[in-house]
């Protein structure tokens, strides 16, 4: 049966928290003296805010089709990415069956490729997927899970990012991930803090607790061996995105220098099908960790885990909500989920990307039942509280 086909394409941006995640108040544990690439900069060390991580905003993308139905999604890119998708994007979209994703993917990627490839471009593909999606599943009255296959198991279990693993544990999650506080240019003394913090979450959390470190791009090679052979005794399960994502040499050192058993983790900042073939061929990660949002959406999400499959590599997507959720759940290769931690002390379990999503499940015990994704498309409705601007109107 023909699909009703898209007539509209909107590309709105909105500012606090939300998909742009780090646009938070005063005291947010996420922007608490994080290590971060700018960290060489006194001025730019202890707030990310302060060198611009949440200049952009969320970036709200919406396709209505010919019987009124309407499929969206959020993601991060704000004006910028808003331009693209009603500029140039919707050429691709505008009367089209939303079945074609495959056809529709290919022509928004390859009519880019001359100023996209990565970064913002890839992100404003990947909400116009995620809404494409989302539609789609409306449409069939299907959750989006159910179209890609159906799930594997009965449940979602999770792992917390955020400044409190011993909360998190008490909360039924399966492990906690730190930020990394403290970078090179911190010397010696910050990676003795580094080290003595997740000493003190050890004892807390106890032994058969995960920890994990998020370095978010901030390190050099030496100074992430020397973090992994320092912390390899208090159990650190991974090393996470030590790097600069395009130094897939450097990841290739790491993997071999770290203590046998840690595990090399990234991806967040990578994109689309060629990127993370880079990072599996150069033997870079032992899980990858795309942001469906920000990698090229569903559409090549799918193409970047078969390629991990075949390689026996697991992927476990940075947290991105309900989008990657009914990604999770029905990939074997996928045997756990991300859940950032977005209470300002990281204490309470709270919707991801509130408040710019209404429906939005969260873990209780650390868990998720597939059911509680049984709603048509991504089974989200977008918060009609929150005033919307659409800078670019076709």
């Amino acid at each position: 049966m023909a699909l009703s086909k898209i007539k509209y394409v909107r590309a709105f941006t909105v500012r606090g928290g939300g998909a742009d995640y780090h646009d938070q108040g005063d005291g947010h544990w996420i922007d608490d003296h994080v290590a971060t690439p700018m960290a060489r900069y006194p001025d730019y060390r202890q707030s990310r805010q302060s060198f611009g991580i949440n200049v952009l905003g969320t970036l709200v993308v919406e396709l209505e089709a010919e019987d009124g139905t309407v499929g969206f999604a959020v993601t991060t890119g704000g004006e910028p990415a808003a331009y693209i998708v009603e500029k140039h994007l919707s050429r691709f979209l505008i009367g089209r069956d939303p079945a074609e994703y495959e056809k529709i993917w290919d022509q928004m990627y390859f009519s880019t490729q001359y100023y996209g490839r990565k970064g913002l471009v890839i992100n404003a593909i990947s909400g116009v997927d995620l809404a494409l999606w989302d539609l789609l599943g409306k449409l069939r009255d299907e959750p989006v899970y159910h179209m890609l296959g159906g799930a594997v198991r009965d449940e979602l279990q999770f792992y917390a990012t955020g400044a409190r693993p011993d909360v998190a544990k008490e909360l039924g999650f399966i492990g906690g991930k730190l930020p990394l506080r403290h970078g090179p240019a911190e010397g010696l003394e910050g990676l003795h803090k580094n080290v003595a913090l997740l000493a003190d979450m050890r004892a807390k959390v106890g032994d058969d607790f995960w920890l994990m470190y998020d370095c978010w791009m901030s390190l050099n090679l030496d100074y992430a061996t020397r973090l992994a052979i320092a912390c390899h005794d208090l159990g650190l399960k991974w090393i996470e995105e030590a790097l600069s994502p395009d130094d897939y040499w450097g990841y290739a050192d790491l993997r071999r220098n770290v203590p046998r058993g840690m595990l090399v983790t990234t991806g967040e900042h990578e994109a689309t099908r060629w990127g993370f073939r880079m990072l599996l061929e150069m033997e870079c990660a032992d899980i990858l960790q795309p942001d469906i949002g920000w990698c090229g959406g569903v559409t090549e999400l799918l193409k970047i885990s078969a390629l991990a499959d075949a390689r026996g590599k697991l992927v476990v997507p940075h947290g991105s909500s309900v989008y990657s959720y009914h990604f999770v759940i029905t990939r074997h290769n996928s045997p756990f989920a991300e859940f950032l931690m977005m209470h300002p002390e990281a204490t309470d379990v709270v919707p991801m990307f509130a408040p710019q999503l209404l429906g939005e499940p969260v873990p209780e015990n650390g868990r998720i039942r597939a059911s509680a994704l049984d709603k048509p498309g991504f089974g989200v409705e977008r918060n009609p509280d929150i005033t919307l601007h659409r800078p670019y109107p076709n």
